[in-house]
């Protein structure tokens, strides 16, 4: 160890302009990396036509435009828990980069002391006999290091990179729980209608038993055809019961996401009501609107306080300076204490480089490489992963209107066949086994089209995750 110490004199000439040198940074420049992925959507027969228009920044008041989902979104926002969690880490974050940036800065102190000492004579009275008195009182610098080669400044940039990813993160909570409440949302209304759809098939199947019976009774239908009824009432019962869950189950879910009771008339009557209030956010022609997406965001920051850690770990490998300065006042009275002579200065410069560490520093540095290297992988598959969502989004988009034309008009088909097979059944033209064929075709289609108005709901709903939708709002 290696150590350099300088007189009191050459302090007050040496100290000013140190602590005024700015650090240089061992760091490595930072460079974005190019996104690993095509600089625009796929195209092919499963996708629309993008439009050239930029992204715009939006609120999800914009997206989401029913005023009873505005306000569960409102409540959530003020009252779920994993929100508030994001909100503390942020704001431990924040606060944890002001710790970190103080290393860079001197810490100024004063200390003062009294004593007094009393000394007794022996026996034989040959000992002096006394008491003595001090009293002083310093302050200034100690042992403050000044970072010639950025040790604490790499450190507060990597520090303030990773308050900045954490505040990308709590945006990326923040946008979930907006898309999540919203998919609850036109969940709910999708099994309401499915609810309201078996119930009208139960109904509808238990006249179909009472005609049965009658014709089973009058001796011109077998017990197999009042079976046959009786099974598709029984199903269509067994899925009222499950519905009914469903949606129970729904307004817990909703319960959850918004941290609190709500007004269940906020909820909403149909899915056609739903699809009627969402907009759709445009994805536009470049895959660069990733970059925003706030998991991206957060990835990149986590990257770049890998890049600066590395400029801590090099600096490690380089002597360092740390100076003490105090000034004060020292006196055998108290009295005395702040006459002209008893004024104190002392000041020391001390340099210290470690010489051996068997190599421990410079694995340091290898540590931080490899870290930086992982926190790029991090990064670029952030935006793979990304890329691949968004067009998965945009694949399902391109197909859901074409799917929702065939489904209602597979209903309307089946609707129509069923009101007359059921004619036909009365006046004892068709079966009872087509009769209840019909039914079932009806009631499964029904179902199907309510699926897919739903997926029209979801894919508008994922396409404002997946964009990273609701920029113009500030992270929690």
């Amino acid at each position: 160890m290696i150590r350099l110490r300088l007189t009191a004199l050459t302090l007050p000439a040496l100290a000013l302009p140190m602590l005024t040198l700015g650090a240089c940074s061992m760091a490595p420049k930072y460079v974005a990396p190019p996104p690993p992925v095509a600089a625009s959507w796929p195209v092919g027969d499963a996708y629309l036509a993008q439009s050239e228009a930029t992204l715009p920044l939006v609120s999800y008041t914009e997206i989401f435009r029913d005023r009873r989902l505005q306000s569960l979104v409102e409540q959530a926002l003020a009252n779920n828990r994993d929100l508030r969690v994001a909100a503390a880490n942020l704001a431990a974050a924040r606060a944890q980069v002001r710790v970190v940036r103080a290393n860079q800065f001197p810490a100024v102190g004063v200390t003062g002391s009294a004593s007094r000492t009393e000394t007794n004579g022996g026996a034989t009275g040959s000992a002096t006999s006394g008491d003595r008195s001090s009293y002083s009182l310093q302050g200034g610098i100690s042992s403050f290091e000044l970072d010639f080669f950025g040790k604490y400044a790499s450190a507060t940039a990597a520090q303030r990179n990773t308050a900045l990813s954490t505040e990308a993160a709590a945006r990326t909570v923040r946008l979930g729980l907006v898309a999540d409440l919203a998919q609850a949302w036109a969940t709910y209304a999708a099994d309401k209608d499915l609810l309201r759809i078996a119930e009208a098939t139960a109904a509808n199947a238990e006249r179909s038993v009472t005609l049965t019976g009658a014709r089973l009774k009058g001796g011109v239908a077998p017990r197999t055809d009042l079976r046959q009824a009786e099974q598709v009432l029984e199903t269509a019962r067994g899925d009222v019961a499950s519905q009914t869950t469903a949606l129970a189950q729904d307004v817990n879910a909703i319960r959850l996401l918004v941290g609190a009771d709500f007004d269940e008339s906020l909820l909403p009557a149909s899915v056609d009501e739903v699809n009627q209030s969402l907009a759709v956010l445009p994805a536009g022609t470049s895959s660069q609107v990733l970059l925003r997406r706030p998991d991206v965001v957060e990835a990149e920051y986590s990257l770049r306080a890998a890049n600066a850690d590395i400029g801590t770990a090099r600096a490690e490998l380089f002597p360092s300076i740390s100076l003490t300065g105090l000034l004060g006042f020292a006196s055998d009275a108290l009295s005395a204490l702040f006459d002209k002579g008893a004024f104190a200065a002392t000041g020391t410069a001390a340099a210290s480089w470690s010489i051996f560490n068997a190599g421990g520093r410079s694995a340091n540095v290898e540590v931080a490489k490899a870290q930086r290297d992982a926190a790029l992988g991090t990064y670029e598959k952030a935006i793979q992963t990304a890329f691949r969502e968004v067009s998965d989004a945009l694949a399902d988009q391109g197909t859901l209107s074409e799917r929702l034309r065939a489904a209602t008009g597979f209903t309307a088909a089946a609707s129509d066949s069923a009101r007359l097979t059921e004619a036909s059944y009365r006046q004892g033209i068709t079966s009872s086994l087509e009769n209840l064929d019909a039914q079932r075709s009806l009631y499964s289609a029904r179902k199907q089209e309510i699926a897919v108005r739903l997926a029209v709901a979801s894919n508008r709903i994922t396409l404002y995750r997946v964009l990273g939708g609701d920029q113009a709002t500030p992270a929690p």
